[in-house]
């Protein structure tokens, strides 16, 4: 008998047919004599229809009331999911994020997990029920509920896996595994059978949508592994795991394109020590992230001074403005120009340690394509550029067939 966790997202449960379709698949796991843990997402689409409902009221509605609502949206999922269980004969139990024992430190929307006591799980789990888990959200210790951000919901699998320490995660989604590059975008993209955590790590930080980036580092932290596969098929998934030797001869392992970033240019910030600084730790106590930065020498004016440059996801693109807008004064900066038209475009390989010349040939291509670079970003096994994101994809093909084939 092994114990097991599922993740179910969005597509996954999308309507009732699917929901069916998940417990059906529950029940042969539950057939064999496993004990199983389904974490799921809202049902596709719910999750922006309760943001948009919420937009139509204020552009910035408060956090905390935002996490009130948005858990609404899973909370309907694990109910619907135990009702088509009970249907087919098997004991469930939904379970909230919060009675699953999750708890959260106090930061609203972007909640990270702090601990996880999985007594209750374990207790219906011995009583002979499917355990279902709300994904995407947890309680602090005074009993606010909040919600984990993007990919809450892998992150809650992964966490009750290495809590509960199972013998198995696995990660249902819409698509077979991880892919070399978007195949809606690259046709000729090929699934891979395993892929390394850093390289994982490195694609969903620029944007790849199988998986988020704080699902992968607990992941590896823990050293839980995990596959990826299609909930609407059987065809076995590829497996994210510790780095081995043989993923070192494949220079690069993927090419993503994020078309979720924005920047942000502040003008003109006095070139004097502590400045940046000031401004990127405010950002920081708003909880936005930044990723890429770059500084300028600032033109016009006869003070000394600077333009910063940097990205942020789109959502917290209105938030990073106010944050800065407030600091004008004091830091005494111009304007702030933003732009939404950007992407980001990657390529990822562990075997970058040990080859020359991929940064080259990267740029080349897109010299060849005619596509310009605004801004570069590398780490031992990535290369990011950002660019316009009308040529994103065109840029992704470009890459792809140069690196992969």
């Amino acid at each position: 008998m092994a114990l097991i966790v599922q993740k179910y997202g969005g597509t996954s449960v999308g309507n009732t047919d699917r929901i069916k379709n998940v417990a059906r698949r529950v029940g042969e796991f539950r057939a064999r004599g496993d004990q199983v843990v389904v974490v799921v997402s809202a049902m596709s689409g719910v999750t922006d229809g309760l943001i948009k409902l919420s937009k139509e009221i204020t552009a910035l509605p408060s956090e905390r009331e935002m996490d009130m609502l948005l858990a609404t949206g899973e909370q309907q999922t694990i109910a619907l999911t135990a009702i088509a269980l009970h249907a087919l004969g098997i004991p469930a139990v939904s379970l909230t994020g919060a009675q699953a024992g999750i708890v959260t430190d106090g930061v609203h929307t972007k909640a990270k997990i702090q601990n996880i006591s999985p007594r209750e799980v374990h207790r219906l789990l011995d009583d002979g029920n499917v355990v279902i888990v709300a994904g995407f959200q947890g309680r602090t210790e005074e009993g606010e509920i909040t919600t984990l951000g993007r990919g809450g919901s892998d992150l809650t699998a992964i966490a009750l896996a290495a809590a509960l320490k199972a013998d198995l995660c696995q990660i249902f989604t819409d698509v077979d595994g991880v892919y070399t590059a978007d195949p809606r975008i690259v046709p000729s993209a090929r699934k891979l059978d395993e892929v390394a955590y850093d390289e994982l790590l490195e694609l969903a930080g620029a944007g790849a949508k199988v998986m988020q980036l704080r699902s992968v580092e607990f992941a590896k932290k823990f050293g839980v592994i995990f596959e990826v596969r299609s909930s609407l098929n059987d065809n076995p998934g590829t497996i994210v795991k510790e780095e081995t030797r043989s993923m070192e001869d494949v220079v690069i392992r993927g090419v993503s394109l994020d078309k979720n970033q924005a920047k942000l240019t502040v003008i003109g910030v006095p070139d004097q020590p502590g400045r940046a600084a000031k401004i990127f730790r405010r950002l920081g106590d708003g909880a936005i992230n930044v990723d890429m930065i770059v500084q300028s020498a600032s033109h016009g004016g006869s003070v000394r001074a600077t333009d910063i440059s940097f990205t942020v996801d789109k959502p917290d693109l209105l938030k990073a403005r106010k944050v800065l807008e407030e600091l004008r004064g004091e830091i005494g900066f111009g304007e702030v120009q933003t732009d939404e038209g950007i992407g980001k475009v990657s390529i990822v390989g562990v075997g970058m340690r040990s080859h020359t010349g991929v940064a080259g040939k990267m740029f080349e291509v897109l010299a060849t394509e005619a596509i310009n670079i605004g801004m570069i970003s590398t780490s031992e096994i990535k290369i990011s550029v950002v660019i316009d994101l009308a040529q994103g994809e065109k840029a992704v093909r470009a890459l792809h067939k140069a690196f992969l084939g």
